[in-house]
């Protein structure tokens, strides 16, 4: 099959998913819109493409192929998959009987272990296509979804870490995304985006140690309310563990605080300061339930793996598995067993040695 680099596959639709075909449209792409839940781009559909508004305006037509992947991912050399990091795994099943040699897949974001559990996915599902497949640190813009089919772009990133899963095929995704994005830039690898996984840090201890606040339907402000001296504290813990996973594995991350003054420009002595400091989180309201992507998303794509890479590290983590089991505890589940475990990854049995062998070349043993 012939690829084409101006066709592009945005496999979601949501927030990020209208941002990114919407402004690739508008960048001259030929965008296919698709999605496990085709029903969410009927408006889109309706309407012919996405309206922009914010800081990118203008309206890009897109073609919405709804569950259709086999049309969505037809002749395209780009594949973008933007949904919620637990909607991974059955996305790879999803598209893997569609891909085809030489087309670029990236995840965004790929939240932490995403590329690995893609790849490990795509594999089990007998997908023999030599893809590349990538992680961004984070999403490239500030969004959120406008009626049926626009969205309003508070901002686009400057700069996001992005890294392939083998690491050599980053300078192929780099140039895949060079003709529509600059803003995308290396990391060494998937660890490094991996555990810049910011919201597990903040999200799931905030909401369990508030739950009762939650579950009353209590109206707080969820950074500057919610994340009392106290919590944060506990905070503070599972970001020092994620540190000591990172350090011991190679991985070069900032700490949560550092990373609030890069992004945001806050600033304060301790995390608490940091946080209070922050303007962008200001009018950021609780949640009003506990059945909400900072705990099904960030518990198994986050704090899950950041555990479980511990073990492989034989790095502690007892505050991060803690909240893990709180979370299981209040919402019945199990995400060990549904999560991203070094075994879910396909990581059982490396060490250290090994797994930096595996992320660098993708292979296993010598």
């Amino acid at each position: 099959m012939h690829l084409s680099p101006s066709k592009v596959a945005v496999i979601g639709g949501g927030n990020g998913a209208r941002a990114f075909a919407g402004h690739l449209a508008l960048k001259g792409a030929q965008v296919r819109l698709g999605s496990s839940l085709p029903g969410e781009l009927n408006g889109i559909a309706a309407a012919g493409g996405v309206t922009l508004e914010g800081a990118v305006t203008g309206f890009g037509p897109v073609e919405v192929t709804g569950d259709d992947f086999a049309r969505a991912l037809e002749g395209a050399a780009l594949i973008l998959v933007v949904v919620p990091a637990f909607a991974h795994r059955d996305i790879a099943r999803a598209l893997a009987p569609h891909l085809v040699d030489g087309q670029t897949v990236i995840l965004n974001p790929g939240r932490t272990g995403g590329a690995l559990e893609f790849a490990h996915v795509l594999k089990a599902a007998g997908c023999r296509a030599q893809v590349h497949l990538a992680e961004t640190q984070t999403l490239l813009y500030a969004c959120r979804a406008v009626g049926a089919s626009g969205v309003s772009v508070k901002g686009v990133k400057h700069a996001v870490t992005l890294a392939a899963f083998p690491a050599a095929g980053t300078p192929a995704v780099l140039a895949a995304l060079e003709p529509y994005f600059t803003e995308f830039k290396p990391a060494p690898t998937v660890l490094d985006t991996s555990l810049m996984n910011i919201g597990a840090v903040f999200h799931p201890a905030t909401v369990l140690l508030n739950a009762g606040r939650v579950e009353a339907g209590e109206d707080f402000e969820f950074y500057r309310d919610g994340m009392t001296p106290a919590v944060t504290a506990v905070l503070e813990r599972i970001d020092a563990e994620r540190v000591a996973v990172a350090q011991s594995l190679g991985a070069r991350v900032l700490t949560a605080k550092e990373w609030l003054a890069a992004v945001y420009d806050a600033r304060g002595a301790t995390l608490h300061e940091a946080l209070l400091s922050n303007s962008a989180y200001h009018e950021i309201k609780a949640p009003t339930s506990l059945k909400v992507r900072y705990l099904l998303e960030d518990l198994p794509t986050g704090l899950v793996p950041i555990a479980s890479l511990g073990a492989v590290a034989g790095v502690p983590t007892p505050v991060c598995r803690a909240v893990v089991e709180l979370g299981n505890a209040a919402l019945g589940a199990d995400f060990w067993h549904s999560g991203r475990t070094a075994e879910n990854l396909g990581l059982s049995g490396l060490d250290r040695a090994g797994l930096r062998t595996y992320l660098e070349t993708g292979r296993k043993g010598s």
